[in-house]
């Protein structure tokens, strides 16, 4: 007697562990399924590519054979857009460099030494208007948008060409 009522309770408690397991089970599913929305929603705030793409926003690849870079051989000292409640200013040290497609048609127009050293001041003002825009803190946390923001406000000026494919910053400092 006392077997057959310690089998009731063993059993009794393996069904009870099974629905309590199944309870669970969804419960975490379901918080699971809320977590990964709330990343995605973030990622996408944020603008995280999270294929990895690379080449800027026109997404091309160019061969290393293809690219010639230009780099404005000045060190730009930006001043920065104020955090609230931040009362010094701040500045950003930045050396810009554009990667250009020597297959392009536009390239020979446009991308020589000599034409783009032509066209420095009005790069330069580009480049100051985007930096000028931001916060140190924004900058640091999204280079890449700030690259794509410059690249896109450059090929305006050469009316639309995307010879320059790509923006990159081979020295920045904040002060």
């Amino acid at each position: 007697m006392k077997k057959n009522l310690l089998s009731i309770v063993i059993l009794s408690l393996l069904v009870v562990n099974i629905i309590l397991t199944c309870i669970m089970m969804f419960s975490v599913m379901s918080t699971n399924k809320k977590t990964a929305a709330i990343v995605t929603d973030i990622a996408g705030i944020l603008k995280l590519e999270l294929d990895g793409q690379e080449g800027g926003e026109s997404g091309e690849m160019v061969a290393m054979a293809d690219t010639a870079v230009y780099q404005i051989p000045d060190q730009m000292t930006i001043p920065c857009k104020k955090a609230e409640g931040d009362a010094k200013d701040s500045y950003c040290l930045v050396k810009v460099a554009f990667s250009m497609n020597t297959k392009d048609e536009d390239y020979a127009k446009y991308g020589t030494d000599e034409a783009m050293a032509a066209n420095e001041a009005l790069i330069k003002s580009e480049v100051i208007a985007v930096i000028s825009s931001y916060t140190v803190d924004e900058i640091k946390l999204d280079q890449d948008h700030i690259c794509d923001e410059i690249l896109e406000r450059v090929q305006k000026l050469y009316d639309g060409s995307k010879f320059i494919y790509k923006v990159s910053f081979s020295d920045i400092m904040f002060g």
